[in-house]
């Protein structure tokens, strides 16, 4: 999996859109659902992310604030709008529950997380595979269960799924971003960037250390491939 490196202006590019104005949207665009995601200190919602398993735990989102200034933190979280539709909660719970009942395919996401103002990372393609109903501060939340899958959204479904511990944790994406100066580090462009691993999962490469990723191009990835191959 190529984690590539987005400003907010490419990532709406990427999927087609002009904004991305939830940071939940069930079929954005032809099929497309999208979750923005983060684990940053200050992030208004409580994410996870489960490395051992591939998984991300994403918490669903609150009501919108009210005129009244109301604390929407204190209100637990609506399955429905004030006119009795969907909140993007009850479309994800909604494909949950087909799921389950074996109507549909698991719902799958394109996921990004936030790293810092304005610089987003591509996580790549879950399955929404589940959903649970938690305490949190005295109010219901939903936490909605993904499981990374390896495969690119443009990849026709029935593909068998290969799983991998391909996720890049958060403070080591930072950190590489920090030491490779936010370019790549075989040619110096600022264009088109992902973390790379140095040393590929076939080789018994790994995630969860700084000194296994790297920032490099397309075009530089594409070079190390041929080599590889």
């Amino acid at each position: 999996m190529k984690d590539e490196i987005l400003s907010y202006q490419k990532m709406c590019k990427k999927i087609g859109v002009e904004r991305i104005q939830k940071g939940m949207s069930f079929h954005i665009k032809e099929g497309i659902s999208v979750v923005l995601m983060s684990v940053r200190p200050d992030a208004p919602y409580d994410d996870e992310i489960d490395y051992v398993n591939n998984l991300l735990i994403y918490e669903g989102h609150d009501v919108r604030k009210f005129k009244q200034n109301r604390n929407p933190k204190i209100i637990d979280q609506p399955i429905y709008t004030a006119k009795r539709t969907l909140t993007e909660n009850g479309k994800f719970i909604n494909a949950v529950e087909n799921y389950k009942k074996g109507f549909i395919s698991p719902e799958k996401i394109l996921v990004f997380e936030k790293l810092k103002p304005g610089i987003w990372s591509e996580k790549g393609l879950f399955s929404l595979i589940d959903y649970e109903t938690r305490i949190s501060n005295g109010r219901k939340v939903f936490k909605f269960i993904l499981k990374y899958i390896d495969e690119d959204i443009k990849i026709p479904k029935g593909k068998d799924e290969e799983e991998h511990n391909k996720l890049i944790p958060k403070s080591v994406k930072v950190a590489v971003w920090k030491r490779d100066n936010g370019k790549c580090v075989l040619c110096g462009t600022t264009e088109n960037l992902y973390f790379d691993h140095d040393l590929p999962f076939s080789k018994s490469g790994s995630s969860i250390t700084e000194k296994n990723v790297r920032i490099l191009c397309n075009k530089c990835i594409l070079k190390k491939h041929d080599k590889i191959k």
